[in-house]
């Protein structure tokens, strides 16, 4: 049977005195659609810290290993942006400490308890039993995802 749960390694914080990264910008959307004809020129920029990360001190990183969340576009080896101190609501996706074990899951405040959500059909649900230890340790906010 499988344990449902979804491991986080290489968690490290945000180095809050990184350099912002500046990075060239299409000076329109690229459409998904049709094609357009295409621009040769690119005359903006973008700071993807400015548009990724609103909290240094707070925010980390975790590479994410196993497939229990890939129905929520969390696949193994994507990297997770958490936010520490942020109050987990019903529907968050969390990073967790359920009895020791880092855990990827959808947080559930059931009227029967609190419930860890798999977001793939083959593994199980986790309804956190009462004499658990369960910790919220992060609320995840975005997920870096790769184009394999």
């Amino acid at each position: 049977m499988h344990t449902g749960r979804v491991r986080v390694s290489e968690l490290r914080a945000v180095a809050s005195s990184a350099a912002a990264a500046e990075l060239p910008m299409m000076p329109t959307a690229v459409p998904a659609g049709f094609p357009s004809p295409a621009l040769d020129f690119v005359h903006e920029s973008i700071n993807l810290q400015e548009h990724l990360i609103h909290d240094p001190p707070a925010t980390f990183i975790a590479r994410v290993s196993g497939d229990s969340m890939t129905g929520a576009g969390i696949s193994d080896g994507d990297h997770l942006l958490i936010r520490k101190g942020t109050r987990p609501r019903d529907g968050d996706v969390v990073v967790a400490v359920l009895d020791g074990q880092f855990t990827v899951k959808r947080l559930r405040l059931t009227a029967d308890g609190v419930l860890l959500e798999a977001a793939n059909p083959e593994y199980p649900d986790i309804q956190v039993p009462e004499l658990s230890e369960l910790a919220v340790w992060g609320v995840a906010y975005m997920c870096l995802h790769s184009l394999r």
